[in-house]
């Protein structure tokens, strides 16, 4: 009895090995090939840039090229469900952001994917500022005029996003619960479409990237009131944030970061995380990131997944509140 009770255990326990082996073996060996890192944006855009600077240095790091892969479409919930619907090898991954892991899944009723079953959490990486604006022509300086106005005569100034459903329509619905005031939505398809009629005064106001509005910030075509972010931004240090302004429930702004198909082996997870975390010390990489007026947001696979929840949160309640669904 008790050789066949050792022979079981014996059998029981090469099984398990065998089962963890191929893991262990494929960690160790990985990767053996590139790797495709999917942007569910356009090219050009703040998560592309984010992302052309990650794989630029990540290959080197893991002696294998990182090529990137636009796939944008549909407020990047397209780029989103190609990435969820990889296989788990680690040789597909994909950028994160507040948009794809935080606003459609609070808005989109039929999104193609899961924000939170889905994936698995790689790192975040980088937090860019969004930044409100108005016109010149707009008669205010400041944020606190800005809301008298929009007090004084209710809908008269407009807001352009990228369109309904958009992070920067969500973020401006937020702003208008929180402030009490009512503005004229005009949704565009796309930021750039959008940009181009608040730089003509076709529309009084946005938020954008603070990125993409700097160049037009410094030359005067637009006014900047706030900052959505953790902290003011060098480059505009007399734009105080929402939280300065009264309105902590605005959030820390957008963030990008590194997610795979859920079911990624843990030892590749902690593979690509130590490679990302050794990017965002290169010192070529913290001045690329300064210029975009970025903050670095480096974490665990765990502490990335709670910054998703709460994304999922925040917005779920400010979609709740301005009646914003997409079907």
């Amino acid at each position: 009895m008790n050789l066949r009770r050792t022979l079981l255990k014996t059998v029981a326990a090469a099984a398990t090995m065998a089962a963890i082996a191929p893991t262990v073996w494929a960690a160790d060996n990985y990767p053996s090939r590139p790797i495709k890192l999917i942007v569910p944006f356009g090219a050009g855009g703040s998560t592309d840039i984010v992302a052309r600077l990650l794989a630029d240095k990540m290959g080197p790091i893991l002696g294998q090229a990182v090529v990137i892969e636009n796939k944008g479409g549909a407020g990047g919930s397209i780029g989103a469900a190609e990435i969820a619907k990889s296989a788990p090898d680690g040789y597909t991954i994909g950028m994160a952001t507040v948009s794809t892991h935080g606003s459609n899944p609070a808005i989109m009723s039929k999104l193609p994917y899961d924000a939170r079953k889905d994936f698995a959490p790689i790192t975040n990486v980088m937090a860019v500022p969004s930044v409100f604006v108005v016109h010149p022509s707009v008669p205010a300086n400041t944020m606190q005029e800005f809301i008298a106005l929009a007090k004084k005569e209710p809908g008269k100034y407009s807001f352009a996003s990228p369109g309904t459903g958009s992070l920067g329509h969500a973020n401006i619905e937020n702003f208008m619960n929180l402030a009490g005031i009512e503005l004229l939505h005009v949704p565009y398809k796309g930021a750039g479409q959008a940009l181009n009629d608040a730089l003509g005064g076709q529309v009084n106001a946005m938020t954008d990237n603070l990125s993409s509005s700097l160049t037009n910030i410094k030359a005067g075509k637009l006014r900047p009131l706030a900052v959505l972010g953790l902290k003011r931004a060098e480059v505009l240090p007399d734009v105080p944030t929402y939280t300065e302004l009264g309105f902590p429930e605005m959030g820390d702004g957008g963030w990008f970061g590194l997610v795979a198909p859920a079911g990624t082996p843990k030892p590749i997870i902690d593979k690509l995380n130590a490679a990302a975390h050794q990017v965002m010390q290169d010192p070529d990489f913290q001045k690329k990131q300064k210029e975009i007026a970025g903050e670095g947001m480096g974490n665990s696979p765990e502490e990335f997944a709670k910054q998703i929840d709460a994304a999922i949160e925040r917005y779920t309640a400010v979609a709740k509140r301005a009646n914003i669904r997409i079907d």
